[in-house]
């Protein structure tokens, strides 16, 4: 795989993801759409994200759907991804999920300039946990992110395209049952780069940026990805 080939597939899957993601949130946390603000719509996000993985992980086939930095540090250190190319990898992956964050405003626009209140629409792009503790709040995001990348390891799929269905649902799965305390970012790109977004965009009567909890979904999806691969690296997990 040449570099521009894995920026470019990764670019577009991460975009996708975001595209899906942020927009699912969106649907649901702003009035005067066709879901009218329907604030108790978690599964309705949860199915929105996965998929969005779905689709993101297949349109990112090329170099291997990973559009999640966590996923390329794991693998790379199982031996799956060359570390020459993870710079690539992230590249893309972040660049693309800061163009689907970007994306899915335009989509939203109007609703966001009609919006009575703005103030909460971080929540639209970038995880906001409403306990904000952060070494409890990394916990989740280690443990919600290590049940993903095992899963991504040990998967009896190879690399066929059941993987990418069998991520999304699995991601679904995390947000149902562990979501609740942070929003389950498990992707370090899917977090910074909306977030990035967010600052960036015109939005009337936003709220902050919230800067000094950014680097929790960021950091401890990669500690999570780590001790995955570790697991998977050692455990005899596999039949065959």
């Amino acid at each position: 795989m040449s570099a521009w080939g894995i920026i470019f597939s990764e670019f577009l899957g991460t975009m996708v993801l975001l595209l899906f993601g942020c927009g699912v949130v969106a649907n649901v946390l702003l009035t005067r759409t066709n879901q009218d603000g329907d604030t108790a719509s978690w599964v309705l996000i949860t199915f929105g994200w996965g998929f969005g993985v779905f689709a993101g992980a297949s349109i990112a086939d090329y170099s291997g759907g990973a559009i999640n930095p966590a996923v390329t540090l794991a693998s790379a250190i199982n031996g799956g991804t060359p570390w020459g190319q993870v710079p690539f990898y992230l590249i893309g992956q972040f660049l693309g999920a800061f163009v689907g964050a970007v994306l899915a405003w335009l989509v939203y626009k109007l609703q966001f300039d009609q919006n009575e209140d703005n103030s909460g629409t971080l929540n639209i792009f970038s995880t906001n946990p409403p306990i904000k503790k952060p070494v409890w709040n990394m916990v989740t995001e280690g443990i919600a992110t290590f049940a993903l990348i095992l899963f991504l390891l040990d998967n009896p799929y190879g690399s066929s395209p059941a993987i990418y269905a069998g991520a999304a649902a699995v991601v679904m799965g995390i947000g149902q049952a562990l979501g609740g305390p942070t929003g389950y970012a498990i992707n370090p790109a899917r977090d910074l780069g909306p977030r990035v977004a967010y600052a960036v965009l015109p939005i009337r009567g936003k709220g902050p940026v919230d800067w000094g909890y950014s680097w929790v979904p960021v950091i401890a999806p990669l500690i999570g990805a780590v001790l995955a691969a570790l697991v998977a690296g050692v455990a005899p997990m596999k039949t065959g």
